[in-house]
Order: structure tokens, then sequence, then C-alpha cells
């Protein structure tokens, strides 16, 4: 399988208003809840202030000091937060992907809610813990602790949006071993949707193009004539 195959036709097919409504609604969502968050500690700080030192310019200093940090956390937080709320519109994805380019492919079964909210919950949580380590790793050891950073992040990118498509098509347990057998070229592509979510403005449809391109890696593994791409 060519390594940039299952990415460049994610991003032929961009122009898609399923693509374009899921990256509209994942950057909606992620913005009302950093608005939230933002407000909430800067309510917080403040209430703390004024309830140890009174008001005034002091609490009003420290009611804008935790506005600014909380959306200093909250431009951190963007990639797992919006790759959650991405994983949760994975089918509408696969079934835009399915459409053009598998139209002879039997649909795949719509995952239960709790089961994709349980998928996008744990990816969330691996994508947060590897940035954590990635920020501690480049610190101890800069230069190197990026790379190592990145290659954790592809790795927990790539299973976690790999599986949740493939719970499509099958139950948890042959997801995982499916993996298991297509994991380089998986990590690949998670590779390139880490990299991707660098760039500003692109990673805003990193997730998007993750869970497109990881629809192509389980089709095109397959090897079944009537599963190879129409068209390009």
């Amino acid at each position: 399988m060519p390594l940039f195959s299952p990415v460049s036709r994610a991003i032929a097919q961009l122009d898609d208003p399923a693509f374009l409504a899921v990256a509209w609604r994942s950057v909606l969502w992620s913005a009302l809840a950093f608005a939230a968050l933002a407000g909430a500690a800067a309510w917080g700080v403040h209430a703390g202030v004024v309830a140890l030192h009174g008001g005034g310019l002091l609490g009003w200093l420290a009611g804008a000091l935790g506005g600014a940090a909380a959306a200093l956390l909250s431009l951190w937080l963007f990639v797992p937060v919006a790759a959650v709320i991405g994983t949760l519109y994975c089918d509408r994805i696969a079934i835009a992907v399915e459409r053009r380019f598998y139209p002879l492919d039997p649909p795949g079964r719509t995952a239960p809610w709790g089961e994709q909210a349980r998928e996008a919950a744990a990816l969330g949580a691996r994508v947060l813990v590897l940035q954590l380590a990635t920020l501690a790793l480049g610190i101890a050891l800069p230069g190197i602790g990026s790379l190592l950073g990145w290659a954790v992040a592809a790795f927990a990118v790539g299973r976690g949006l790999f599986v949740a498509v493939a719970m499509r098509r099958m139950d948890r347990p042959a997801a995982l071993a499916l993996y298991a057998g297509r994991r380089p070229a998986v990590l690949a592509q998670g590779a390139l949707v880490v990299a991707a979510s660098l760039v500003p403005l692109l990673n805003l449809l990193a997730p998007v193009l993750g869970i497109a391109a990881m629809v192509h890696v389980l089709h095109l593994s397959q090897g079944h004539p009537r599963d190879r791409p129409r068209g390009l």
C-alpha cells in the first residue's frame, strides 16, 4: 500500500459536504467547550482572590490572568478535544468515503453511541496523556524528545482512529486483531495526521482527514478487487 495513498485520497475529498460539516461541528463544539473553560477559570480565580484579599484592581488582574491561562490551556488541548468530537462523527465520514470510493461494498453498521463515546474518550485521553509526555520529553531532551513524542502520538492517534473505523464492520476484538496485522500502515497514517495537527488551520481538519485515511487503510488492506477505489 503506497504510504501517502490513504491521506491523498482523503485530501481529494475535502470538498465533500459531509467532510466540511463534520469539520465545522468539531471546531464549533471545541470552541464552545473552551469558551466555557476560559470563563469558568477566570471566574474561579477572581472569586478566590476576592475571598482572600477583597476586590479592586487585584481581583480584576487575577480574573484576567486566569482567563489568559485558560485560553492558553485551551489552545494546547485543542487537538485531543477536536479528535474526540471528530471521532463521534466517524460514521458520517466513513459513509461519505465509501459512497465515493467503494460503492460496491456493503454498508457498514453504525456503532452504538456508547461504543463510539467510549472509543472517543479513550482516544482523547491517550492523546492528552501523550501531549503531557511530549511536553516533558521536549523539556528534558530537546529535539529527541519531540521526535519521540511525535512517534508515540502517531501510535495513539493511528490506533484509536483505525479501531473506531474498523468497528463499523466487526466487533472490537476483531478490530484490534486487524490493527495488529496492519500496524505499519496505520502508524504511518497516524504520523501524517499528527504532523498535520501541528500546522495552523490544517489542524482543524486533522481529525476528519485521519478518519477518512483509516477508512482507506481498512479497505485497501483487504485486497479484494471490488474494494479497489474508483477514480483515483
